[in-house]
């Protein structure tokens, strides 16, 4: 398609503000797929668009926005999202200083969506140096809006789901558009083409099998949503209510297909919040992705009581070698969420089965829940040693926009992170809640100590080191020397 790019959307990032001395080598750098998948979606209807990818290619504010000044867009649109539900709002930093200096650059017209905007709307649009703010899923809003920027008519009355000041200056807002219903008819294969695919990195623990190739790497959706609330989370701010929606199994495997032959991919994330849910999608993926024979390292989300023992071989044989685990806390009566019910020995059990299958688990724990005292957490750092799972994410629980959390810590006046990426679980300004016995700055330091003990303890290393070999050993006793420096702490 030829022409003047009518959109550019821009995905920000700051990986040394989120990340610390982790983000050099340790951290992923994630494709994202929803900016890409919103791309197609223009595209397709026949509007120009290009993707700057701010984080990926390490832009600072300045250059992204003379990267933006060069291609000379109606509308330029940052993109808050991320492949976790924390990640946009720890992006909200960056992505308000690149609102700045494309707005001081006098860059047309600037909006700016995603998960966190959608959280709060209102308050982005009062905080943020921009002239729009897209609530919900974005791709209907994002092509009225471009339409009616085209006309000059300036009316934006009609376009759903959009926050903008009227000539009076007042801040409105039209009603909502109902979801994406049929994912295939209306969110098309991705736009990758638009995409500095070279610059993706997996995990460091995603390629422990392999440690020096973890380029290149894709992340995709095969379902958008999760039909549980659980109090942390804030994945639903973006779509309004719990729920579940699925791409075809046929769709997901011709996507991966086209990673696989056109960009050499072979580690892949499945982003989903819960991929191992319902056995008709994801079964259905794993035989199709079986047949057609790649060779692929697949990482996904499952719940501890969704796992089914009897599929797991089948799984391992289609690709799936890590399975990301909530098992969030040892103590049931601090959990939170459908798993509560599970007992030690039955997740135990599960992550034993996993293993059996020849698939690796990450297991991911949070610290600081509403209920957890330092004994509940205690007992979780001792289960996960006991676990002794291949990898591990130690979370503090925090309030992120558009989570049960967050309103609640709003009613109690609970002291916030004074700016966004201080929701960042690494970043120096980190501040997470209190628990109703312990304060924040004790939450941090157990779960910083946690981690230390952790990934030096001698049985966690020897069984990395037999599993992956010493070259593995080596990296996560490099990554140890790393200590996070914390505000809260000082």
């Amino acid at each position: 398609m030829s022409g003047k790019i009518e959109v550019v959307l821009i995905n920000p990032g700051d990986h040394k503000q989120v990340y610390q001395g982790l983000g050099k080598d340790y951290s992923a750098i994630e494709p994202p797929f929803w900016v890409a998948v919103i791309a197609a979606y223009l595209r397709n209807s026949g509007i120009n668009v290009a993707i700057v990818d701010a984080n990926a290619e390490n832009f600072s504010p300045d250059e992204t926005a003379k990267k933006v000044n060069k291609i000379n867009p109606l509308l330029s649109a940052v993109i808050v999202y991320g492949s976790q539900p924390s990640a946009s709002t720890q992006n909200m930093t960056i992505a308000g200083k690149i609102c700045k200096a494309l707005k001081e650059n006098a860059l047309g017209k600037i909006a700016i969506g995603g998960l966190h905007p959608s959280a709060l709307p209102k308050q982005t649009l009062i905080e943020e140096k921009v002239d729009f703010v897209i609530e919900g899923e974005g791709p209907a809003t994002l092509m009225a809006l471009i339409g009616a920027i085209k006309s000059g008519k300036g009316i934006y009355s009609n376009i759903t789901c959009l926050w903008y000041y009227d000539e009076d200056g007042n801040i409105r807002n039209n009603h909502k558009v109902s979801l994406i219903e049929n994912l295939d008819e209306e969110l098309p294969i991705a736009a990758w083409d638009l995409l500095p695919m070279e610059k993706y990195r997996a995990h460091n623990w995603h390629c422990f099998d392999d440690i020096e190739n973890r380029m290149p790497y894709a992340a995709i959706y095969t379902s958008l949503g999760c039909p549980y609330s659980c109090v942390f989370c804030c994945i639903n701010a973006l779509f309004g209510k719990p729920g579940i929606r699925y791409r075809s199994p046929e769709m997901v495997v011709q996507e991966i297909g086209l990673l696989v032959t056109k960009y050499g991919v072979k580690n892949v994330k499945i982003v989903d919040e819960l991929f191992v849910l319902d056995e008709n999608h994801y079964m259905r993926i794993v035989d199709l992705l079986i047949a057609k024979g790649y060779d692929l390292n697949i990482w996904v989300y499952a719940r501890v009581d969704t796992v089914k023992p009897e599929n797991l071989l089948k799984m391992k044989k289609a690709g799936i070698n890590w399975l990301a685990l909530g098992i969030e806390s040892a103590n049931p009566d601090v959990r939170d969420g459908a798993s509560k019910r599970m007992r030690v020995k039955d997740i135990t059990n599960v992550v034993r089965s996993i293993q059996d299958a020849g698939i690796r688990v990450i297991g991911n724990f949070i610290f600081g829940l509403p209920d957890d005292t330092v004994q509940t957490m205690q007992e979780t750092i001792d289960m996960a040693i006991d676990l002794n799972c291949e990898f591990v994410n130690f979370y503090c629980a925090m309030a992120y926009p558009g989570s049960r959390l967050y309103d609640i810590a709003r009613r109690q006046g609970w002291e916030l992170p004074k700016e966004w990426h201080g929701f960042s679980q690494h970043s120096y300004e980190m501040l997470p809640l209190p628990t109703k016995y312990i304060n924040p700055k004790e939450v941090v330091k157990f779960r910083d100590d946690a981690f230390h003990r952790y990934f030096e303890n001698p049985g966690y290393l020897n069984m990395l080191e037999s599993k992956f070999g010493k070259k593995v050993r080596t990296h996560i006793e490099e990554m140890t020397k790393t200590r996070l420096k914390r505000k809260v702490l000082e």
